[in-house]
């Protein structure tokens, strides 16, 4: 990560931590302040990523996994898309927990 995006970033995070508004001359400001040399894009663009997300829940959902689920190689044509849907659902097996009946003794016999 480049020092003017980590210097942004960190910007962003105290502005939302004291409850300001996240605005591109507010991290400027920051930035400023710490005394970092950055492009002048980049407090732009943090500050317009940050104008529809709430910057708690993408700090809350950073160990949450990988994005959206995979796409199809190739969708089928007309109605055969509705069916392949519930054919789909039904392929999905269930997880069972070994126990220790199924090895046919116990640890603590």
């Amino acid at each position: 990560m480049a020092s003017g995006e980590l210097a942004c970033t960190y910007a962003a995070l105290i502005l939302s931590d004291d409850g300001i508004a996240i605005t591109a001359e507010k991290i400027a400001t920051i930035v400023k302040a710490a005394n970092i040399k950055v492009e002048s894009y980049w407090p732009a663009l943090f500050a317009k990523l940050l104008e529809k997300r709430n910057v708690e829940d993408l700090i809350l959902s950073v160990g949450s996994g990988g994005g959206a689920a995979p796409v199809a190689a190739a969708a089928p044509a007309g109605g055969a898309a509705a069916a392949a849907a519930p054919a789909a659902e039904e392929k999905k097996e269930e997880v069972k927990e070994e126990s220790d009946d199924d090895m046919g003794f116990s640890l603590f016999d």
